[in-house]
């Protein structure tokens, strides 16, 4: 029978958790309890709040002598966390289920994002409708909204927190029916202005024999191939749309941070680079984008999102960071430029046409790039199915020189 971790703080959410227990067990799923509240002792649980504490490096007394709320969420999430990945390691358990407000979901969350990705995790929070990226990481939570405060059973949160228990019973119970292809696995990175390019070279690179993972490179999606990446399991990545770069420069909300483009050069496996949506800036709503920001050129793409096209210093100090990031590369490197062009929105007619800030952009890279990098320059547009298909095959050409193949 499949089982569950039910991780929370027992001390102030007990019948909660003890209707999640009855609730699964109704769905044929058996549950592990593991308490990381620090204000009672446990009782009726299986891995009590003592052995949690301990395994953080702390104890019950002294967390309760402190009388320190963040410093107990951070020792009994250390702890959860080291006991549960040891229960996932040993087979154990097959998903994990909480329940929390801010420190309950801070706590939880830092033990999942320690579990696989694909392995189950179901979170029910009072944040989940707001900014959500600091508890996920750059892990596959489910986030479910509690509506109301985790704070007894009723009549909003019974089927919710039921809602819960079904999704994680259905998760533990079923498991994908194909197996893994055994290829190995390349990460590409795409916007919606470079989905042409992506699309083409994901098939070559398909053709020649790999796996290829697609990475939306919306901050987190950069975080996430970078993150699998240091993880060992990428053979080599085409890094066609580097835009996360610019909303770390700039300041917009796709902003991947400051060790974007460097997890490949210090793992030291092939990499093909280009400037795939340098052109922009991502915020929110139109309404939202930054009142020193509204005078400059802003493009629509949808009621969620609005673009800022890159000004002239921008793009080439854009150019000299990339350069700088890719000089440090341990592995084989080659740099692909579009001069036509660098998104859908970035060519004659379209609103982010401005061969003055793409040719600034280009020359901070030619002017910052060590020699080791190979630089490859093309009189074409970055969607252009030929150049598309160039760079699957470049980076294909890497990766067997990499491995001593021809």
């Amino acid at each position: 029978m499949a089982r569950v971790a039910l991780i929370g703080t027992y001390d102030t959410k007990g019948s909660e958790y003890h209707f999640l227990r009855k609730t699964l067990e109704t769905a044929g799923v058996d549950s592990l309890t593991v308490d990381a509240g620090v204000l009672t002792d446990s009782a009726g649980v299986d891995i009590g709040n003592a052995a949690v504490a301990d395994a953080g490096g702390s104890s019950l007394q002294e967390l309760r002598a402190l009388n320190d709320r963040g410093r107990a969420v951070e020792v009994m999430a250390a702890g959860a966390r080291k006991l549960v990945r040891d229960l996932v390691d040993q087979g154990v358990i097959q998903g994990v289920l909480g329940l929390g407000g801010t420190g309950g979901t801070t706590l939880v969350t830092t033990v999942m994002r320690a579990l696989p990705i694909g392995f189950p995790k179901v979170m029910v929070s009072t944040v989940a409708a707001g900014d959500t990226r600091q508890y996920f990481g750059t892990s596959d939570i489910t986030m479910m909204y509690s509506v109301v405060d985790i704070a007894g059973l009723n009549s909003v949160s019974l089927p919710i927190l039921a809602n819960a228990a079904g999704a994680i019973a259905g998760m533990v119970q079923v498991k994908a029916t194909d197996a893994p292809s055994g290829r190995p696995v390349v990460a590409a990175t795409m916007f919606g202005v470079t989905t042409p390019a992506v699309q083409t070279a994901r098939a070559r690179l398909e053709s020649h024999g790999y796996e290829v993972l697609v990475f939306h490179a919306t901050g987190v999606g950069g975080a996430s191939m970078e993150s699998l990446i240091e993880s060992g399991m990428i053979a080599g990545v085409l890094d066609l749309t580097t835009t996360e770069l610019a909303d770390e420069l700039v300041g917009g909300v796709f902003s991947a941070g400051s060790t974007r483009l460097t997890a490949a050069g210090r793992a030291g496996i092939p990499q093909v680079v280009s400037f795939g949506a340098l052109d922009m800036v991502n915020f929110g709503p139109k309404d939202s984008v930054p009142a020193e920001f509204r005078e400059r050129t802003l493009h629509v793409h949808n009621a969620s999102v609005t673009l800022m096209r890159t000004t002239v210093d921008e793009s080439r100090t854009l150019g000299r960071r990339i350069a700088e990031r890719l000089n440090t590369a341990q592995g084989p490197v080659t740099a692909v430029i579009p001069l036509q062009g660098v998104s859908a929105i970035d060519m004659a007619g379209q609103p982010f046409h401005d061969p003055e800030a793409d040719t600034a952009l280009f020359g901070g890279f030619e002017a910052n790039v060590s020699p080791r990098v190979t630089v490859v320059k093309r009189h074409a547009h970055i969607n252009d199915p030929d150049l598309a298909t160039e760079m699957a095959d470049l980076l294909h050409q890497q990766i067997l020189n990499s491995s001593g193949e021809q």
